[in-house]
């Protein structure tokens, strides 16, 4: 089986091949051919990230991330394995118990693509004792609330407000189990910024941090995104 066009290069995953242009990465290349690998921080509109670790694939018995691994011929890699997949179980447990991911009462669910990706992978439980982290919510804005306490450290609204909204809203600061999404303004709040509903920054963020006031389930839990088909099986446009 294979997704590639003649004269086109691929490699192989999984033992399928994948057609590539000169430049892509392998994730970008198997998400454009419709074949999933795990991620969370990588973005098609942005440069890979290579911080969550969840789209490590391997490659001559090495570990390697997709998003920064460059396509090229002849390359083999394995994805859907019990072992690699195993530890993207362990990867998405320790992010649930590292902040308070409650998804029955969460706005985000059904449209959440950490929930979808447990899912994908066979998470029915945390494991883990949680770390039930206190970290204030800002509702200073007049049209955005901030949730610290789901974050997942992706970085992509950092890097959609630096790059796309020219603001630089936001900024990772801390290190290890410290580290936090932090509000670039003198208050360190969010009504001293100039961030608004239409920045894509207020859009892109991949769980339940970033969320438009008074707006609360206008779409029905079961009729979201992750509702009505699962995240192994990307749609039109892969992410939100």
């Amino acid at each position: 089986m294979s997704t590639a066009s003649l004269n086109t290069p691929t490699f192989t995953l999984d033992g399928v091949e994948i057609g590539f242009v000169a430049g892509q990465t392998v994730l970008q290349a198997a998400t454009r051919a419709g074949r999933y690998i795990p991620h969370l921080c990588w973005h098609e509109e942005f440069p890979a990230h290579g911080s969550c670790r969840l789209c490590g694939v391997k490659v001559g018995g090495h570990m390697v991330c997709a998003c920064t691994l460059q396509a090229a011929a002849d390359l083999e890699v394995e994805s859907n394995t019990d072992e690699l997949n195993g530890q993207r179980k362990k990867l998405l447990q320790m992010l649930f118990i590292e902040g308070n991911h409650f998804c029955p009462s969460c706005e985000k669910s059904g449209n959440c693509l950490l929930q979808a990706t447990a899912y994908a992978m066979g998470m029915e439980a945390p494991h883990f004792e949680e770390f039930y982290p206190d970290r204030p919510v800002d509702a200073s804005h007049p049209d955005i609330l901030l949730d610290f306490n789901r974050c997942i450290l992706c970085a992509l609204c950092v890097r959609a407000s630096r790059d796309v909204d020219n603001k630089s809203v936001f900024a990772i600061g801390g290190r290890g189990i410290s580290s936090r999404l932090l509000v670039n303004s003198e208050s360190g709040t969010l009504a001293d910024t100039d961030m608004t509903l239409q920045d894509r920054a207020a859009t892109i963020c991949p769980v339940g941090v970033i969320l438009p006031k008074r707006r609360g389930f206008a779409i029905p839990i079961g009729q979201r995104r992750f509702d009505l088909q699962p995240v192994s099986e990307p749609g039109p446009g892969e992410r939100p």
